[in-house]
């Protein structure tokens, strides 16, 4: 295994052009615009939220990404996090986005041939998760700007031959596939459960029913910050989130500790964003400290899923507003405390709790092992660029491939897809549906 440096490998670079917000007639050419925001988005295949910007003629031949080129974030990062974050074009991102570019804040490179192109990405992750960038960084007016040549220049490339490239991606991508796949089933059973949930509190409301607040029917606590000098981002203390800054699809990503607690959610505590962006929801996976700009929710009359689609539904209503210009900083205690609900009778909420909480605690295990999976992938990613395990050994490991196998009795499948009208739906494809199917359990269906 002979070592080159990084920008051996690197054909030419492409560089970034932020454009404007409208075309004119100098920057006539729609565009999709990669941000150092965006990058985290682009790896799980997720393009909702690139922007759109108009370009030039002449950016638009010179700079518009293709299939396996990877851009690299040159300047932002933070006291605790480097810049040099990577995202790569991937055929699905491509096809979704078509013309692409990146911001003025990145860079794009194209690799030579002679190399293969997702394993340069990977490298480059375990280059960024091994925090080298931060020994290549200066800072201008509080800014850090990656010293991008100096970089590439010094850092070692581990030179593995071509095949054993493709081999060691391919064996790192089918679990990130795995956890898009996990995204994509909890992304249906999402919509299965919502339309549950509006079937039974939306278009079948009775007018009888109750209105009240929402203390009446959850249990909530206000975040409260410690001490700044006990943060910390070692592990001492507990895990501690300030606002929603670390969401993630479903759980939080832990980044930041306390040693001086002050309010806590529990497992399964619903944490609502009560500072913007007011609204955002995640799950509390573990005991946890919440700052003051979290609350943390649970049902006082035993569903769960009803209030989490109720502020399901106040979430939305925040987004409207902020998009309609009036932006909530903030939502105060007395305020959260009298929102405005509907109290159905507690036996209605009951059978709709027996209804719909299996498909939300699937929801749970899925997100749980992407967790896993995830960190499964960051743990072998050194290992496997560094040779200290094989190809050949990763593929050994049981839980590096865990896809569940379609069901074989299609009767089955057919029966459960047409008496959940699931049938009707022509935005899921089949394949998407099998595999919903098979992650709920046998007795849930």
């Amino acid at each position: 295994m002979n070592e080159v440096r990084l920008g051996d490998i690197i054909d030419f670079f492409i560089s970034g052009d932020w454009g404007k917000e409208k075309n004119s007639t100098q920057t006539p050419n729609k565009v999709r615009c990669i941000r150092g925001a965006d990058i985290d988005n682009i790896n799980a295949n997720q393009s909702d939220t690139i922007p759109i910007r108009y370009i030039n003629n002449s950016s638009f031949e010179n700079k518009i990404l293709e299939v396996g080129d990877i851009v690299i974030e040159k300047s932002g990062g933070s006291p605790t996090q480097s810049t040099g974050r990577v995202g790569y074009i991937s055929k699905k991102i491509k096809r979704e986005l078509n013309y692409i570019v990146c911001s003025n804040f990145c860079t794009a490179f194209r690799v030579k041939p002679e190399y293969d192109a997702l394993f340069v990405y990977y490298y480059f992750r375990h280059i960024y998760n091994s925090n080298v960038y931060f020994q290549f960084e200066s800072q201008t007016t509080g800014i850090k700007n990656l010293l991008l040549d100096l970089a590439l220049g010094e850092i070692p490339f581990a030179n593995f031959d071509k095949p054993t490239q493709t081999a060691i991606a391919r064996v790192l991508s089918s679990l990130d596939d795995k956890i898009e796949l996990n995204n994509k089933i909890n992304k249906e059973l999402e919509n299965l459960a919502k339309t549950i949930y509006e079937y039974w509190f939306v278009q079948n409301a009775e007018k009888k029913w109750e209105k009240g607040k929402l203390s009446e029917i959850a249990n909530i606590t206000m975040g409260q910050s410690p001490n700044g000098i006990s943060y910390n981002e070692n592990g001492n203390g507990i895990i501690f989130y300030q606002g929603c800054t670390d969401f993630g699809e479903r759980f939080p990503t832990v980044r930041q500790y306390t040693t001086a607690p002050t309010r806590f959610a529990e497992i399964g505590d619903i944490l609502l964003s009560v500072r913007a962006p007011v609204g955002s929801l995640n799950f509390a996976n573990t005991r946890c400290c919440i700052g003051r700009g979290l609350a943390a929710l649970n049902s006082k009359i035993g569903s769960i899923t009803h209030l989490y689609y109720i502020l399901k539904d106040l979430e939305m209503l925040f987004m409207r507003r902020n998009t309609d210009g009036t932006t909530f900083g903030a939502i105060t205690k007395d305020d959260l405390f009298s929102l405005p609900v509907i109290k159905p009778p507690k036996d209605v909420l009951l059978r709709f709790e027996k209804n719909a909480k299996p498909i939300f605690d699937k929801q749970f295990k899925i997100a749980e092992e992407n967790i896993h999976l995830a960190q499964f992938r960051d743990f072998l990613l050194p290992l496997l660029m560094n040779g200290q395990v094989t190809v050949g050994e990763a593929q050994d490991e049981p839980t590096i491939i865990s896809f569940k196998k379609i069901a074989d009795n299609d009767t089955k499948f057919q029966t459960w897809k047409e008496q959940i009208g699931l049938a009707a739906r022509g935005d899921i494809d089949e394949q998407t549906l099998r595999n919903i199917y098979e992650a709920i359990d046998e007795n849930d269906r």
